[in-house]
């Protein structure tokens, strides 16, 4: 199984940034990592192993992005708007840098976002903002709102609300959504939404599925027994819906 590691000094970052591509041809899966993880966890996890196959024949080709999320959502002593203005940061790469690299490489038309935990949310945030430029959604025990809290799990902005999260909340963006250009790529979207029964964002998936279908827009959701939200519940998640 071809695999190469790429880095880079990104100029919308300011910083250097790292990757790893797993295959040699197929579709293109950006693969988000969870709130804690390198661009080496999917691998690390063991995901890329229940891939094996489909990435040996050519189907699939993992491209493995690092996480800023430390640097964004998670970075507690920076402002809230300055958080999510880094978030915009990090898609301005994913759209201007990794893509582009990646289609000089492998012409393959098809793109699908995923990922697991956060990275669900980064590749349900960037299919559903940039729909054209994708084909599908895997979104594995996702949370879709970062401003509601959770459990243990906080309002990643304090208490405060701008416009640019508004626009970075599918939740919040996609039931205002009046555009039919933008509604009518949304629904060319193979999307897949897999959860834990008692995942403490099963009620927030609840809420994106009703969402989308209030929107005609077509969609799967997978209920799992128990949390579901581990790296063996994914590595057998990833081989059904990827």
């Amino acid at each position: 199984m071809n695999r190469e590691y790429h880095h880079w000094y990104s100029p919308r970052l300011e910083r250097d940034m790292e990757l790893l591509v797993f295959g040699h041809a197929g579709a293109k899966v950006l693969v988000f990592p969870t709130r804690d993880g390198r661009f080496y966890e999917y691998e690390n996890l063991r995901i890329v192993e229940s891939l094996k196959d489909k990435i040996t024949a050519g189907y699939l080709q993992l491209v493995c992005l690092d996480s800023i999320d430390h640097e964004t959502f998670y970075c507690f002593w920076n402002r809230p708007q300055d958080r999510i203005l880094r978030h915009i940061q990090f898609e301005d790469y994913i759209l201007t840098e990794v893509m582009p690299f990646m289609n000089a490489k492998n012409s393959h038309e098809c793109w699908i976002a995923h990922g697991c935990s956060l990275g669900a949310y980064h590749a349900a945030n960037i299919a559903f903002r940039h729909p054209q430029l994708f084909r599908k959604l895997a979104a594995f025990s996702g949370r879709f709102d970062l401003t509601m809290g959770v459990e243990e799990f906080k309002d990643q902005f304090d208490g405060y609300y701008n416009e640019d999260i508004y626009f970075h909340t599918p939740t919040h963006f996609l039931p205002n959504l009046t555009s039919e250009k933008h509604i009518s790529e949304i629904r060319k979207l193979d999307i897949i939404i897999v959860i834990g029964k008692e995942d403490p964002f099963l009620e927030n998936n609840h809420l994106l599925g009703r969402i989308l279908t209030h929107k005609g827009i077509p969609h799967v959701m997978y209920e799992w027994d128990g949390r579901a939200h581990q790296g063996r519940y994914w590595r057998k998640m990833a081989p059904l819906y990827i």
